[in-house]
């Protein structure tokens, strides 16, 4: 088991990728690993869809920016080695050139659809680093696909309008050097006992 507390600390979101696609079958791998995430009583009501087409990733990408609100930062800086579009208003694409990116949708009515999706999210980018693939979750999913290209696509996927998108797995290989751990702040973690 320490093996998995190693790839929760050494993993990092990857924000620049080489041009070069993942396999089928890493990618089978990463949707697996999603598919066994925890879920809110058992309901396995999360859906992933992996889209490997370049310029549908970017165009996706370009819809996943275009409702992005600069004036709901809080003062964020996320990084120099691996900047977001909070860092660099110039960035176009919330994938940031991914080859491969996965939309994780879940029912709109649900209370734990967003917790859910983030499970499944999370247990992929883990599986995706143990097998040597650069990945990044990112938000703003359920704006992304809020205009008549999301809701073409949505009908193409037989995304039923119950469901909503919730977040995306970008998923590729790191253009330059993996990034460094991050000193983790103190004051984050409390054990109380009485």
């Amino acid at each position: 088991m320490e093996h998995l507390l190693t790839l929760m600390k050494e993993r990092r979101s990857i924000r620049k990728y080489q041009d070069k696609q993942i396999s089928i079958e890493e990618l089978e791998k990463i949707l697996e690993a999603g598919v066994y995430a925890p879920n809110a009583g058992g309901g396995q009501r999360s859906k992933i869809v992996a889209i490997r087409n370049k310029e549908l990733v970017e165009k996706i990408g370009k819809l996943n920016v275009a409702q992005f609100n600069r004036a709901n930062l809080a003062g964020s800086y996320v990084s120099s080695e691996q900047p977001s579009i909070i860092d660099d208003p110039s960035i176009k694409s919330g994938f940031y050139g991914a080859p491969t990116v996965c939309a994780v949708f879940g029912p709109k009515q649900f209370l734990y659809s967003v917790p859910d999706a983030f499970c499944c999210a999370e247990n992929m980018v883990l599986e995706a680093y143990s097998l040597g693939i650069a990945s990044c979750i990112i938000a703003r999913g359920e704006e992304t696909f809020e205009n008549e290209i999301g809701q073409e696509l949505l009908n193409k996927w037989d995304i039923p309008d119950t469901m909503i998108a919730r977040c995306f797995v970008l998923l590729g290989y790191c253009e330059g050097v993996y990034p460094s751990v991050k000193q983790r702040m103190d004051g984050r973690k409390l054990i109380v006992t009485e």
